[in-house]
């Protein structure tokens, strides 16, 4: 019976560890999507001056970051910008 739970047990943790290595930590979106769907929303949002500029700010920042491979941290600059336009 020891050795039934034992191996239950070595079994659970070998499966937890297959799904931990299969499955992201994070999934981020490609930074090539979403600055398509920023853009879409700058395209039709009414924005004062300094929020538009702000938008504008983000939007360079997330392209040189989306050139460098660093989806991550241009998606970060995306969802702010998508924040202040109020999505």
């Amino acid at each position: 019976m020891r050795t039934l739970v034992a191996a239950s047990v070595v079994n659970a943790i070998t499966i937890a560890g297959f799904l931990a290595l299969s499955v992201p930590a994070h999934s981020t979106v490609p930074c090539e999507e979403m600055l398509k769907e920023m853009r879409a929303t700058k395209a039709t949002a009414k924005l004062g001056d300094a929020d538009m500029q702000k938008v504008n700010d983000l939007e360079t920042k997330a392209v040189e970051r989306c050139n460098a491979d660093d989806d991550t941290r241009s998606d970060k600059f995306l969802a702010e910008a998508m924040k202040v336009m109020g999505k």
